[in-house]
């Protein structure tokens, strides 16, 4: 599989510009192999070349939170991650939160506080959570607003985000 048809990557090849490389990922639980120039970033692969656009490009600049995935069980902001140095790893998309019909526990969560209102920086949030509360750092609500403040929304939904973490948190489930 490749993020560029082959005569953008033969042109880039002559140009010198760097060759296509073979990346190993695991996403959402299945082995995938993409092939990417080396400074294409994680976000971009996701999207464009394995069709996961849950994972939304905001700012492309790492301040926002709206691409948010797990690389390894912890959260990063994939606009600045590039596909290459996650070679071998595991990333979990908010497609991949879920097992099956069986929404996570973080998902029913968001639903039952009004935890969003667009939408859209709802799947970083999602991962953000699901990262923060693996993490075991966020003991109380002060704690949980400042380590999901890399996780913006526009719209005013903070507050039923907070409350969703600090509810699943309490009852324990992740």
């Amino acid at each position: 599989m490749e993020l560029l048809d082959q005569s953008t990557a033969d042109a880039a090849l002559v140009a010198g510009n760097g060759s296509v490389m073979d990346v190993s990922l695991t996403v959402n639980g299945v082995k995938r192999v993409v092939s990417v120039l080396p400074w294409v970033s994680l976000l971009d692969t996701l999207r464009e070349e394995l069709n996961l656009t849950g994972t939304k490009k905001g700012c492309d600049h790492g301040q926002c939170g709206a691409c948010t995935v797990l690389c390894d069980d912890k959260r990063i902001v994939s606009c600045l991650t590039l596909t290459v140095a996650n070679d071998g790893a595991r990333i979990t998309t908010v497609e991949g939160l879920a097992q099956g019909d069986n929404l996570h526990p973080l998902q029913e969560a968001f639903i039952e506080h009004d935890a969003f209102q667009c939408g859209y920086c709802t799947p970083g949030q999602l991962c953000s959570a699901v990262g923060l509360l693996r993490e075991g750092k966020a003991n109380t609500l002060e704690e949980v607003k400042e380590l999901m403040s890399g996780n913006l929304c526009r719209c005013g939904a903070s507050i039923g985000i907070v409350n969703a973490i600090m509810d699943v948190k309490k009852n324990k489930h992740e």
